[in-house]
């Protein structure tokens, strides 16, 4: 009897999760980047899984490789989004930062059209932090509802 009631128990749960996918949502609310790696790896996952992406905060630098790997339809922006976008950059074993121009160049074709206009707009990927946000944001990626 016990064991019935668990593989019913898993059944119904196997169920709720086969059903509610498109229901589920990856609610960003606030990342500073980071490592490059982990957010591809984490990002195609998200991908992979139908859920609807919420930009609620600052999103910033590796956070931003969000927009070129999770389809545009599923991303949806608050009023609170911020995307903060800058060149790639590594790091020598002194410590020391050093531009990435070919990673730069790739990541920039990667982010959708309208994201690589805005930032040529405003001058292109350099040291300095691009910040998306408002209007601008809302102009390119819709209101969650």
């Amino acid at each position: 009897m016990r064991r019935m009631f668990f593989v019913g128990a898993w059944m119904l749960a196997s169920a709720l999760f086969t059903t509610t996918p498109a229901m589920a949502e990856i609610r960003i609310i606030q990342s500073p980047g980071g490592q490059v790696g982990p957010f591809l790896d984490l990002f195609e996952q998200v991908r992979e899984s139908g859920e609807r992406v919420v930009i609620d905060g600052p999103c910033l630098s590796a956070c931003t490789l969000v927009l070129s790997i999770v389809p545009g339809e599923r991303i949806c922006v608050t009023k609170r989004a911020i995307l903060g976008f800058h060149a790639a950059r590594s790091v020598d074993r002194r410590g020391r930062f050093y531009a990435e121009p070919e990673a730069s160049d790739a990541v920039l074709q990667a982010y959708p059209g309208p994201v690589r206009d805005w930032i040529s707009r405003h001058g292109g990927l350099s040291s300095r932090l691009l910040l998306l946000k408002g209007r601008d944001l809302a102009a390119i990626y819709p209101r969650c509802r």
